[in-house]
């Protein structure tokens, strides 16, 4: 009788697998599309991505979701190239973290910059969409890696 039930259980734990797995890459295909939407200053992607009361937390401040968009649909900052070096993804419930290595090229104020951040983004799942929830870059060595 025992193993009527091994069955069932292990389909249950494989699917599960798969699911967590289907999310983890959904999520870092988003991202990655998020970066290119920020490149091209796609605001209406964005905008579909971005919770209405986001923040969004660079190296000159704080800012909303309306002042992000506003920042990168006039070109204020232009996201001009995000190399990814690693990602790491990890899901809590209907919330999910990302974590990207990056070396951001940037137009700001004049002139090209490129810094090296990891950038931190919280995700929740809205219905069947991942919102963006917040943004945070932090400044780092070229060397940092991101632990898994």
């Amino acid at each position: 009788m025992k193993r009527n039930y091994l069955l069932p259980i292990l389909l249950l734990l494989l699917c599960s697998s798969f699911a967590i797995a289907q999310s983890t890459s959904d999520l870092e295909k988003l991202s990655m599309d998020k970066w290119k939407w920020m490149a091209e200053k796609n605001v209406q992607e964005l905008e579909k991505l971005f919770h209405p009361e986001a923040k969004f937390v660079h190296m000159s401040g704080t800012w909303t979701t309306a002042r992000e968009l506003e920042i990168i649909e006039t070109g204020s900052i232009w996201y001009k190239e995000a190399k990814v070096h690693d990602t790491a993804v990890e899901l809590f419930g209907n919330s999910a973290i990302v974590w990207n290595r990056i070396t951001l090229t940037a137009h700001v104020r004049g002139s090209d910059v490129e810094n090296e951040f990891t950038v931190t983004e919280v995700y929740q799942k809205d219905g069947g969409d991942w919102k963006m929830l917040a943004l945070t870059f932090s400044s780092v060595r070229d060397t940092h890696e991101i632990e898994k």
